[in-house]
């Protein structure tokens, strides 16, 4: 593994317990500059999870409770009068930061998930005629309950296709769980990152880096002829699109420069397709029958599409 990658995992390991395998795709999202979307019940780690990255790195971390009475100026900030000036001054929203956890975006009016959503593809933000940028790195981690409906409001196929990943964390098995007891005994185990691992500017090069990991024009076909199978398919109602390729490739890229490697294979393809994917895809009513989510079709796409041989 990558040094600096090694040094992030092992301080994100001192508080979440297990769960290598989601912290290595949300490692992968952050250096593609991605965003992530987390579907999980309650209580297993997710706001651990985005803490102890932003300590591990140094990054101001925020944190927002989407409710359908917070408004799109808490997200994205206002302009108000300064009596003492008589200037307009801007006032930040919670995105001005390096990692922003948004808790249960399903519960956010539709106006207010346009705003956050728009924050994280332009990367700026616009009040009264004047452009805020927004920092480096930035990365969203937004969360929603994937059993409760009550008093939510639905996230469109749009938006959902703007996430870079959908991960999802899952219950802990049993030495884990004992193991979370033994942690959480004594105190809150985020106290155990008492200092940065990595910093905000190791990042940013390391998001350069990996733009330069070499991609064979094999790979890149294994890569469409995934991405484009879904549009041909009597399973499925929507495809993913170019956005869904783009992204693929990048996390595969970004999966090999985790493990210290110059190329992409296509095993680091099937690695992140999954999670970059099966957001992205709309079942048909025969594809519900056959799978029984978007999760196993990608799966089942990845074991019946031929693997191109590799030359580096």
């Amino acid at each position: 593994m990558n040094n600096r990658i090694q040094k992030l995992t092992d301080s994100i390991g001192k508080v979440i317990v297990g769960k290598n395998d989601t912290v290595i795709k949300l490692l992968s999202a952050l250096l593609c500059e991605g965003h992530v979307l987390l579907e999980d019940v309650p209580g297993v780690g997710k706001t651990q999870l985005i803490t102890a990255l932003s300590r591990s790195i140094g990054g101001k971390f925020n944190r927002i409770q989407l409710t359908p009475d917070v408004m799109p100026s808490d997200i994205a900030g206002f302009t108000m009068l300064d009596p003492k000036s008589g200037d307009f001054v801007y006032r930040d929203g919670v995105v001005i930061c390096n990692f922003l956890l948004a808790d249960e975006i399903n519960r956010a009016s539709p106006k207010v998930q346009s705003a956050l959503l728009e924050a994280m593809e332009e990367r700026q933000i616009s009040l009264d005629g004047t452009t805020h940028a927004l920092p480096r790195p930035f990365l969203v981690m937004a969360t929603q309950n994937p059993v409760e409906t009550y008093g939510t409001f639905h996230l469109p196929e749009a938006q959902m296709d703007r996430f870079f990943m959908r991960l999802s964390m899952g219950y802990p098995d049993a030495a884990e769980e004992i193991g979370i007891l033994e942690r959480t005994e004594l105190h809150n185990p985020i106290n155990n990152i008492t200092e940065p691992a990595i910093t905000v500017d190791e990042v940013i090069a390391m998001q350069e880096e990996v733009k330069n990991i070499r991609v064979t024009d094999q790979v890149k076909e294994y890569i469409v002829k995934l991405v484009s199978s879904t549009r041909e398919d009597r399973n499925t109602t929507l495809g993913i699109s170019p956005r869904g390729s783009i992204a693929l490739y990048k996390a595969a890229k970004a999966f090999a420069y985790i493990y210290d490697r110059e190329y992409v294979t296509p095993d680091d393809v099937k690695n992140v397709a999954v999670p970059v994917l099966a957001h992205r895809i709309i079942l048909s009513p025969q594809g519900k029958t056959a799978f029984s989510s978007t999760d196993e079709y990608i799966a089942n796409l990845l074991r019946t599409c031929d693997v191109p041989a590799m030359s580096r």
